[in-house]
């Protein structure tokens, strides 16, 4: 298969840099610095399991000249809009579309786009950063792409993806796709919005006075928004969740918070405020949900004052 990475940034340069070294049919579409850039010293990737430096193909948006097999979509869910006007010219009637976003709001707008037969299911649990000189940066001990099927009409094509995939990166396939992604993003929400509305890690929030019940008060609004809506958390992914949120040794923090940290833009929406939607769609009282998801729309609303 040939596939198309959107961007070369930590998590589509980890996972299609892997691919890449593995022999699988990989190129980067990317502004013309980062291309430049990586046809001058290849995609480098600095990593716990060994260090990659390897040639990729890379091409700005003007270059697409064929549409490819798949596409994988990693992008910040607040760059979307633009992320599906970019990719429109290598999407053809037979091109998969494998989003790794967060949250489930952009499968409502790459639907509109594509056609909801050509969008998979898709996350991922990797940590990693992007150097200043371009180096892919992963750290901790995760790696892996997660897709599926939304609909029964896409498993052929998706069980091919996964096998491409498996050729170079940890690629697991998931015949509840939709079960998979509500419970990445239930903890998610719950991360980042107590980190965020603390403004520090779990650790310093459990160790204060009814900073335990805190945690465990917003991870329960969490929780209960996703069984409302049909998707309730496994016990062993809920028993994780609350042994990480109560964790007073923890220095985990949301990766929202180290971008609100550097005074950039966060995915406050696609995060925190679709679930919240989703629970007032269902009635579930998300009392802590609100507080956080004020704070955060108030720090958006800060930096956009400070940029205009």
């Amino acid at each position: 298969m040939k596939l198309l990475f959107l961007g070369a940034g930590a998590t589509g340069g980890y996972f299609g840099g892997r691919l890449a070294n593995a022999g699988v049919d990989v190129t980067f579409l990317v502004r013309a610095k980062r291309r430049d850039q990586l046809a001058r010293d290849g995609l480098r990737i600095e990593d716990i399991r060994g260090n990659l430096s390897v040639p990729v193909k890379a091409i700005t948006r003007d270059e697409i000249n064929a549409p490819y097999d798949a596409i994988v979509l990693s992008s910040k869910a607040y760059d979307l809009d633009g992320a599906i006007d970019t990719i429109r010219p290598a999407v053809s009637e037979t091109t998969l579309v494998l989003p790794i976003l967060n949250g489930m709001k952009h499968l409502d707008a790459l639907d509109v786009a594509f056609g909801a037969d050509r969008v998979l299911g898709g996350l991922c649990h990797i940590s990693a950063t992007l150097t200043d000189d371009g180096t892919v940066r992963r750290f901790g001990p995760l790696e892996i792409l997660t897709l599926g099927p939304r609909i029964e009409e896409q498993k052929e094509a998706a069980k091919t993806l996964h096998a491409t995939l498996a050729q170079g990166i940890d690629a697991r396939y998931s015949e509840n796709i939709l079960s998979a992604i509500w419970e990445k993003w239930f903890f998610i929400a719950a991360l980042a919005s107590s980190t965020c509305l603390m403004r520090s890690t779990v650790g310093n929030i459990v160790r204060a006075k009814g900073g335990t019940n805190f945690m465990t008060d917003l991870l329960n609004e969490c929780v209960a928004i996703a069984d409302a809506n049909g998707y309730p958390p496994q016990p062993k992914a809920l028993d994780f969740a609350r042994t990480l949120l109560t964790d007073p040794n923890s220095a985990m923090s949301a990766s929202m918070l180290r971008d609100i940290q550097r005074g950039g833009q966060i995915e406050a929406d696609q995060i925190v405020g679709d679930i919240i939607r989703r629970g007032q769609a269902r009635d579930v009282a998300k009392p802590l949900l609100d507080v956080a998801y004020l704070h955060l729309q108030a720090y958006q609303n800060g930096l956009t004052s400070a940029q205009s």
